[in-house]
């Protein structure tokens, strides 16, 4: 019911400042959050996934224990 009553708003304006809002919502919900990165994050993420999958990892509560007596 509300994608129909948004459809019917969407083909009655004519406000360009409306429809120009709109399609760049819908361009941000389309954009992948691995583009907004940084070359050294992907690196470091594509090693840290790397690290993982070889079995490289540590069990964070092991890590901790020491720090937290």
């Amino acid at each position: 019911m509300e994608k129909l009553e948004l459809m019917k708003m969407l083909m009655e304006t004519e406000n360009p400042s409306v429809l120009k809002a709109i399609r760049k919502i819908f361009q941000k919900e389309e954009k992948d959050w691995w583009d907004d990165l940084t070359e050294e994050q992907k690196e470091f993420l594509e090693e840290s996934l790397k690290q993982a999958d070889n079995g490289e990892v540590h069990d964070f509560n092991a890590f901790i224990e020491p720090y937290l007596k």
